[in-house]
């Protein structure tokens, strides 16, 4: 009896052994097996580089109507929304100072008159008409410019947008009385990267979206090309110009400027090709070769569709990992799904 209790004791220590004899083997066999990804084929194709930009509308000019020394407002003619034209009278401030300086002009006149009649005669020398003609000048200069302070005109055709007085305030400095913008044109300053300075033009066509009129465009040109290159940045300010004859685009609009450079062949994979850093900006994308994949870096172009163009990281004739990644490493050997 003795001798069956330990034959039963021994074969069952065998069982367990073979048991996790298996166990083991089928686990490094599952250590071993190598991760399943599936792929796709990526060329080059001819991709247009076109390039989107945001920017604030501004109006191609704008002017602060205000006098150049505090004073007391008489009389402000326009309001907030007026089309205003060029020279046409927009505020009326107190007129006491003009009136005094215009007497005192009279009065020099007259003074330089007798100063110069006597000059001719020999009567006064050339220093005494030299000071005379002076005082004269500095009166006509103090009466021009209370004229052009008390009598406040519009420099441009254009569109009152701002009213911060009203008729008997004390004008102090700080705000203007009015503000007059021209809207038509308007302007848009956006930034480009270096790399397109070459190809940006005056006078090229661009076209231009503003968000609160959806997806009407809206056909510009660029106007001005700054000369130089912001060294912190690497972009160089462009000036995009909306005739604008119908006022439909205000200053302060949000829009979106789309300049086309042409197109480029550049290798365009699936959108599921490409995969995100953690703790970074940087795409990557895995390539498949003899077996085994590379862990790219990848500089992203333009999103079409479901698509990625790729300035670098892919050659031409590529075969990507589209689904898979997340057991991938740098080297590592796959099996492909057909």
């Amino acid at each position: 009896m003795k001798k069956s209790v330990q034959l039963i004791a021994l074969m069952a220590v065998a069982l367990l052994s073979s048991c996790g004899g298996e166990k083991d083997k089928a686990a490094t066999e599952k250590v071993e097996e190598k991760p399943r990804v599936k792929l796709a084929s990526v060329t080059a194709r001819p991709v247009d580089q076109i390039q989107e930009y945001t920017a604030t509308v501004q109006a191609e000019v704008k002017n602060n109507i205000a006098p150049s020394s505090p004073v007391r407002i008489d009389q402000i003619f326009v309001e907030v929304g007026d089309r205003v034209s060029k020279g046409q009278k927009l505020v009326q401030m107190d007129a006491a100072n003009l009136k005094q300086a215009k007497f005192r002009l009279e009065n020099q006149e007259i003074e330089f008159k007798r100063t110069d009649e006597l000059y001719k005669v020999g009567g006064t020398s050339k220093s005494e008409w030299d000071a005379a003609k002076m005082a004269l000048d500095v009166q006509k200069t103090t009466y021009k410019n209370l004229l052009e302070n008390t009598a406040l005109l519009s420099p441009i055709n254009g569109v009152v947008t701002a009213r911060n007085y009203d008729n008997g305030d004390m004008y102090s400095g700080g705000e203007p009385v009015l503000v007059v913008e021209q809207i038509t044109p308007v302007k848009l300053m956006i930034n480009v990267s270096e790399g397109y300075f070459a190809k940006v033009k005056k006078g090229s066509p661009v076209a231009v979206k503003v968000d609160v009129y959806g997806d009407e465009e809206f056909e510009g040109t660029i106007n001005l090309v700054y000369p130089t290159i912001d060294a912190n940045t690497r972009t160089f300010p462009v000036e995009v110009r909306l005739t604008n004859r119908d006022q439909k685009v205000r200053p302060g609009m949000f829009a979106r400027v789309t300049l086309n450079f042409g197109t480029q062949d550049h290798v365009v994979v699936p959108d599921l090709a490409i995969v995100k850093r953690a703790g970074s900006g940087d795409r990557y994308v895995y390539v498949y070769k003899d077996g085994k994949v590379s862990y790219n870096k990848v500089e992203l172009g333009r999103r079409m569709d479901t698509e990625y163009e790729l300035i670098s990281g892919v050659d031409n004739n590529s075969q990507v990992v589209v689904a898979g990644q997340s057991k991938l490493a740098d080297g590592v050997e796959v099996e492909v799904e057909k």
